[in-house]
């Protein structure tokens, strides 16, 4: 049995997208409450300047006595985030998610999706801990950290334009500042040119599958997923709910995509499985062939190569797109 046959795994797979992406609701809509994102701010805008005290993406306060030298990123974002702004050789752990850059691959994992490794982290004496919100990190470990005295900065990021906001938050906090201005600028203008590129052609109705090994899961209403699509000029189907991750099928074939996306295709879904299931064959995409797939990693994981999953995801809908 592969993998992506497992009963269990599509809903682990849509735990951690939906998690992981920071998209407007829970994990299979099971908790109702997303704590509203706080601007970031600080107290003092000098990279020297420490004692630093930054508002994290749930609203708390957090003050930071000394220039972070044993960072712990505890989402798969984040780590990339560090490395893309210089901040890389100051990580000390990691998750089991993370797999990028390559240099980030060998560092010590303390976290998986749902646990995290208290005493391995204290141990490694982080002075910075970068924590996934949402839940995605459980708030129990991020109060027993503070407990300690080790100061947690909760990201999370529901839009993408917030995606860059959060690398700005980072680089303050980590006292590379300007780095990650920079980085954010290019982000910005990266996915301007792109959205551009695309403003003009036709919007052609996608779906985007997280998954569909036990149901079929999409993007949320207004969801981060949501606007990737309209960035890439499509017109996204979605669940008709904030909070649920998962479309009933009859409401998927009512809304009869153009195009399918398979985010799930890095485990070994293809455009021939889907065109074989039940129903299926009643969709435009599957009768003319326009299910594709995608790096989901490059496009669901709020980091520094945003980009290149938006240029991705055009791609997918817009096969002949002039992109710069």
């Amino acid at each position: 049995m592969s993998a992506h046959s497992d009963p269990s795994f599509g809903v682990a797979l849509l735990i951690i997208a939906v998690a992981l992406v920071g998209c407007a609701g829970q994990p299979i809509a099971t908790d109702p409450q997303v704590t509203p994102r706080a601007t970031p701010v600080t107290t003092s805008s000098a990279e020297s300047d420490y004692p630093l005290t930054v508002t994290d993406d749930e609203g708390t306060a957090v003050v930071i006595e000394r220039s972070p030298e044993r960072i712990v990123s505890l989402t798969p974002g984040t780590t990339e985030i560090l490395f893309a702004i210089g901040a890389g050789d100051r990580v000390v752990a990691t998750t089991d998610a993370d797999d990028y850059p390559p240099e980030a691959v060998p560092l010590p994992d303390v976290a998986s999706f749902g646990s995290v490794d208290l005493e391995a982290i204290v141990a490694l004496e982080a002075d910075l801990v970068l924590a996934g919100g949402n839940q995605y990190t459980p708030s129990e470990a991020i109060g027993r950290l503070r407990d300690v005295g080790v100061p947690v900065l909760v990201i999370y990021a529901p839009s993408v334009d917030t995606v860059r906001t959060d690398v700005e938050l980072i680089g303050r906090a980590v006292g590379q500042p300007a780095e990650a201005q920079a980085l954010s600028e290019q982000m910005r203008s990266d996915i301007e040119a792109l959205s551009a590129a695309v403003a003009d052609l036709p919007r052609p109705r996608v779906f985007y599958e997280i998954d569909a090994s036990v149901g079929v899961f999409g993007p949320a209403d207004e969801s981060y997923l949501a606007e990737m699509i309209r960035l890439a000029g499509g017109d996204p189907i979605t669940t008709g709910s904030a909070l649920s991750f998962e479309i009933e099928l009859e409401r998927l074939v009512a809304a009869d995509p153009e195009v399918i996306v398979l985010g799930d295709a890095g485990f070994g879904v293809t455009p021939e499985q889907v065109a074989t299931r039940p129903a299926w064959d009643r969709m435009t995409a599957v009768r003319q062939g326009a299910v594709r797939a995608v790096d989901d990693k490059l496009v669901t994981r709020p980091g520094p190569r945003l980009a290149l999953g938006l240029r991705s995801l055009i791609l997918a809908i817009h096969p002949d797109a002039r992109l710069p």
